[in-house]
């Protein structure tokens, strides 16, 4: 803390202006705002004066306006990176009744509003950051569409309303960090809006549009239809960044938990749906070898009518080579006249051989086709068999994996339970904060009347004392 003291009592402009944007912002300005790590650290200012030294050579006074633009960046940093990190946790499509994205834009309110210059009009003076925004429109012409559709919702009266639809749809299309670099880089149209060293005009500006990079990954829904964003109060939950270290080490561990016995979860389902793919190709290849199975005998069927009708051939062929045989002995005790006729018994004879020879080769031919088909038929029965063990082991594995699925859903859902039981018991834990807290005022109220009915007896007995005398 610096220990500053005021050096004069008369009021000069300098001191009013000072003094005025303090109380406009005293929320702030009255508390000095430090993060370290996950810890907000509120210090309050009360030994600060709102004075000038007249004599600021050799220590540099605190100024107001410089603590509040380092109070609301320190703000931006706390709400950018709760919003990221509770979003990826929920792993969802954040609403317009999600805590964190209400604080986010919230405290996007009050960067926008600091330093606002007072524009009088017909009905009295307007502050507002509308005029700011509607700058981006004639930087980035792709921004229209906002704009427009901004113009264009019904239930939006006011130029604060606007402004604060104006966010929303920039955070949805993933555009709010490169729209607030546009506007932030153009100090000679923004001086028009802000007073110089309003946060917008100043380096904590640039860094907060630096930060709002990291929304990029963040997925919104919001629907602005039913919201009444003419008439909301825009006030800072400093509890959301207040956090017990031992609460959220516990809260950590238990998200940590959830998050593992989810990841294994995820973890089976896929290997559940691995292993029934497998099991659908390894069926679909049974089948098909059982069709092919089914025409190899088929074919072997045919293949054995035709060696059946081949062997009758050769016992035909045969029977007709004996007769020839015989006849041809017949006609060899014939006399001279009939060689003639023994000259074509022969012919027909070789030529009855040689189609016997060719009927012995083509039966030779199928003989081996059809031991080729038996030991092919013997192969594949033996690699359906060995499919159909394989299937039964994948079947059984299947059935593991679905009992430990049920295990894992059981234990998703104590963990659920028991975290539950936590939310409940800190909603308890803060009902009974506030109940002390009212407490607490209610004494210092009495506490006051007290004081002042002392001082009231103490004048009362200093009247009597000068009465006595």
């Amino acid at each position: 803390m610096s220990d500053l003291t005021p050096q004069s009592e008369t009021p000069t402009p300098t001191t009013d202006k000072i003094t005025q944007a303090a109380r406009e912002t005293i929320y702030l300005c009255n508390f000095r705002v430090s993060v370290d790590g996950e810890w907000l650290c509120l210090r309050e200012l009360n030994d600060i004066s709102l004075t000038p030294d007249p004599e600021p050579a050799h220590e540099d006074p605190k100024d107001p306006i410089a603590i509040e633009r380092l109070n609301l960046m320190n703000m931006a940093k706390l709400s950018i990176k709760g919003l990221i990190e509770s979003a990826l946790n929920l792993g969802r499509t954040l609403d317009s009744d999600y805590a964190p994205l209400q604080q986010f834009f919230v405290v996007m309110e009050h960067c926008l509003k600091h330093g606002l210059k007072t524009k009088k009009t017909f009905l009295g003076q307007n502050k507002s950051f509308w005029g700011a925004l509607e700058l981006v429109e004639k930087l980035t012409p792709e921004a229209g569409e906002i704009t427009a559709s901004v113009k264009d919702l019904p239930g939006l009266k006011t130029p604060l309303g606007r402004g604060r639809a104006w966010l929303r749809l920039a955070l949805m299309q993933k555009k709010l960090s490169d729209y607030m670099k546009t506007i932030i880089n153009r100090k000679d149209l923004l001086s028009e809006f802000y007073e110089p060293n309003a946060l917008m005009m100043e380096e904590e500006g640039a860094v907060i549009a630096g930060l709002l990079v990291g929304l990029n990954v963040i997925d919104a829904n919001l629907c602005m239809k039913g919201e009444d964003l003419d008439s909301q109060v825009g006030v800072i939950d400093f509890s959301m960044y207040l956090k017990d270290g031992g609460h959220s080490s516990k809260s950590a561990e238990g998200d940590g938990q959830i998050t593992a016995i989810l990841d294994q979860k995820n973890y089976v389902e896929e290997l559940n749906r691995h292993l029934s793919a497998s099991v659908n190709n390894l069926q679909a290849k049974v089948d098909a070898l059982e069709k092919s199975n089914t025409k190899l005998t088929e074919e072997l069927a045919v293949a054995n009518n035709r060696i059946i009708t081949l062997q009758e051939d050769v016992e035909r062929v045969k029977e007709e080579s004996s007769y020839q045989l015989e006849s041809r002995k017949a006609l060899r005790s014939d006399s001279a006249a009939d060689g003639q006729a023994l000259g074509e018994t022969r012919k027909q004879l070789k030529e009855e051989t040689v189609l016997r020879l060719d009927v012995e080769k083509e039966l030779e031919v199928q003989i081996g086709m059809k031991q080729e088909m038996e030991l092919s038929i013997k192969m594949l029965e033996k690699d359906i068999c060995e499919k159909q063990d394989a299937l039964v082991e994948l079947r059984q594995q299947l059935e593991d994996l679905r009992a430990i699925n049920q295990q894992l859903s059981h234990k998703s859902q104590s963990a659920d339970a028991s975290s539950k039981q936590k939310s409940e018991a800190i909603v308890r834990l803060e009902e009974k904060i506030n109940q002390m807290s009212g407490t607490i005022k209610q004494l210092e109220t009495s506490d006051k009347h007290v004081v002042k009915q002392a001082r009231n007896l103490n004048s009362a007995a200093g009247k009597l004392l000068q009465l006595q005398q």
